[in-house]
């Protein structure tokens, strides 16, 4: 297993640092030790020898400490150019950039929230991220292959390498502060682990998962996923939809997603201190002046009503579907929120 940066940093720079202390030491241990000098005289002689300035000798050397002061050159030379050595693998291999780059993403994952965590960089995953680009949400990947994890940093991703189905390594995507997560690995037994490690760590979050047999399907849900996705079963109806209804699979795809078009489709909840809760849509409307058609509402018990009329009451905490221009979009999202 390859060392991280910051420890192949250190076992490159750790012998040096022990030789700028030992070499020292002994230089004035021997002075003292061979010629009988002071502590000062040996320390003098030790750091001018080392430093090779060529100031002269303290006092007259004997035999013994001539032969000394040679092996004490020799061994500093021989540190000096470990060291040079050293410094040149480390700025021309990249680990000194690659050692920044690390911290300056740690720094980036620290300051990450309200995100969405993606465990996977397959075909599914590079999906789901094109898609959070477009509409702009922040994210971060986690996948174990290293060169899925260089490919994803090539198009500007925040990426974790490791296992998502570790704790440590959700953790450093940062869980706690996200706002959903992703599980779109290669295999329904890698998916199961990371939703129920997902959700031991935050029993709140929400979690959508890619299964890709239907037998998997309440295996994710009872491991903890909100939402299982079959990739065949939606392409399988999405082609259907194209081939019976075409004009309405395209409308329905440029108002779903931020894009040229005036007209979006957007999901907004309700809190439960909103101005809008407790009154009809219509009085909404006319009061606080948003031009948006609710094609549906979703109670808090999770109960649908598909024709809603200007008489229908927002209730706390329900989900309004609702379509308009960005701007109207944005004015209800902001009512809708509460605090005033």
């Amino acid at each position: 297993m390859t060392a991280p940066p910051r420890q192949r940093l250190f076992d490159r720079f750790a012998p040096i640092v022990i030789g700028l202390v030992v070499l020292p030491a002994v230089g004035v241990v021997g002075y003292r030790w061979i010629e009988g000098w002071s502590f000062l005289d040996a320390l003098y002689m030790t750091v001018t020898t080392l430093a090779t300035v060529g100031y002269g000798e303290v006092h007259p050397l004997s035999t013994g400490g001539r032969v000394f002061t040679i092996g004490l050159i020799v061994c500093g030379g021989a540190l000096a150019a470990y060291a040079l050595t050293q410094l040149a693998q480390v700025f021309y291999s990249g680990e000194w950039r690659r050692h920044w780059e690390n911290q300056k993403r740690a720094r980036m994952l620290a300051e990450l929230s309200n995100h969405i965590i993606v465990c996977g960089y397959g075909r599914v995953g590079r999906n789901v991220i094109k898609e959070l680009q477009a509409e702009g949400l922040p994210f971060v990947v986690i996948d174990l292959n290293p060169e899925k994890v260089a490919r994803a940093q090539e198009t500007g991703a925040l990426v974790v390498q490791g296992d998502a189905a570790h704790e440590s390594k959700l953790k450093e995507a940062g869980i706690e502060r996200a706002r959903g997560l992703v599980a779109a690995a290669r295999s329904d037994a890698e998916n199961v682990f990371i939703v129920l490690t997902a959700r031991s760590l935050r029993p709140d979050l929400s979690i959508v998962a890619r299964a890709d047999v239907e037998e998997s399907e309440p295996k994710l849900l009872r491991a903890g996923a909100n939402r299982v996705i079959l990739p065949y079963h939606i392409t399988g109806r999405r082609l259907v939809t194209m081939l019976v209804r075409p004009d309405v699979a395209d409308f329905l795809d440029e108002v779903s997603h931020t894009s040229g078009m005036e007209l979006l489709l957007e999901q907004i909840q309700v809190a439960a201190d909103s101005a809008l809760a407790g009154q009809t849509l219509a009085h909404a409307q006319s009061r606080y002046q948003f031009d948006v058609t609710v094609l549906a509402c979703k109670s808090a018990q999770g109960k649908w009503n598909s024709r809603p009329q200007g008489a229908t009451v927002v209730e706390p905490q329900c989900q309004l579907i609702a379509l308009g221009t960005q701007e109207h979009l944005q004015r209800l999202t902001e009512l809708a929120r509460g605090g005033g």
